[in-house]
């Protein structure tokens, strides 16, 4: 009798990782929870801003721009425009239902909720459902050293200097006391089955399995990495650029080999002139569907070949 997958955990960064993880809510419901990289938050103007949990949370409300990919559709600029006419810092450009949502996350941090209590209420707001989880309730930021400017924080690299600087290294800080939360954990641990999105490998999943007791986690589990990559580009984002100047090619193997001892199943856009002959012979199932995701119904296309696969992963133990 096969198992079935009843509970999903997805790792997420941004753009990408969220059109899948819409896919995955619109069958799963409930039983998805999705474990968000929380590497490039930063305060801006004493606000507390989610880049990422607010990527996931505003697609999987349906709220999100697809033409921008990021931020709240049918969004005005206001207050963007009127720090710029006062000559203000203004190149993190957030628009003004967006700020709203910044607004009431500090309020509610500041009246000592968690990040994951207070993500988990907006959500709700939102109509969310699917369980949006912050890879930690502590600051971890991430941090990218670049041959023009030395060390950036993440939002100094990607926004204000628009990823236009050759990275040379990327750092994961870990201040003191700060892991994955306990709902992170748990979710792992119930999880029958782990997907991990199609976000940038070094920026936005990086992050989450740096942090302690992950890794362990994951090698228990059943993991699919549906890869960013296809025929050496990417979507959008920086990903195929980073591996360059890292020298990595930007390949289904760099893939694997970020991966490694965590994979079982990789899936890459089914247009990729790789084939699988040309991968080392790894014992992992390799497969190749449409990963490229313009309408919500390749969303879902895409979710149910994951999800497919994911029960031949678990039937094979």
């Amino acid at each position: 009798m096969h198992r079935p997958v009843k509970k999903v955990l997805a790792i997420a960064g941004g753009v990408g990782g969220a059109k899948l993880a819409v896919g995955l809510q619109e069958i799963l419901g409930k039983n998805l929870s999705i474990v968000v990289n929380t590497g490039d938050d930063f305060e801006w103007y004493g606000l507390k801003i989610c880049p990422d949990i607010d990527s996931v949370s505003y697609a999987l409300a349906g709220l999100n721009d697809p033409e921008r990919g990021w931020g709240v559709k049918n969004e005005t600029w206001k207050v963007h425009e009127t720090l710029g006419g006062l000559k203000a810092p203004n190149w993190f450009r957030m628009g003004d239902r967006d700020l709203a949502t910044q607004l009431e996350r500090t309020r509610l941090l500041k009246s000592g909720l968690s990040l994951t209590e207070v993500t988990e209420d907006i959500c709700q707001r939102l109509g969310v459902l699917a369980r949006v989880l912050p890879m930690s309730d502590h600051a971890c930021p991430t941090m990218v050293n670049t041959r023009e400017f030395g060390w950036l924080s993440f939002q100094e690299y990607f926004v204000r200097e628009g990823c236009l600087p050759r990275v040379t290294k990327i750092e994961y800080q870990h201040p003191e006391g700060s892991s994955a939360s306990c709902a992170v954990t748990e979710a792992l641990e119930e999880a029958d089955l782990i997907v991990v999105c199609p976000s940038n490998p070094w920026l936005s999943i990086g992050p989450i399995l740096s942090l302690s007791g992950i890794r362990p986690l994951l090698e228990t589990k059943p993991v699919i990495v549906v890869s960013p990559f296809i025929a050496g580009k990417t979507i959008k984002g920086p990903a195929a650029k980073i591996a360059a100047e890292l020298n990595l090619g930007a390949n289904q193997l760099t893939i694997l080999d970020f991966y490694a001892g965590l994979v079982n199943a990789l899936v890459y856009d089914k247009t990729d002139p790789e084939l699988i002959k040309d991968f080392p012979k790894t014992g992992i199932i390799l497969r190749q569907f449409q990963t490229i995701m313009h309408k919500h119904q390749d969303k879902v296309a895409l979710a149910h070949e994951v999800l497919n696969l994911g029960v031949e992963l678990i039937n094979q133990e």
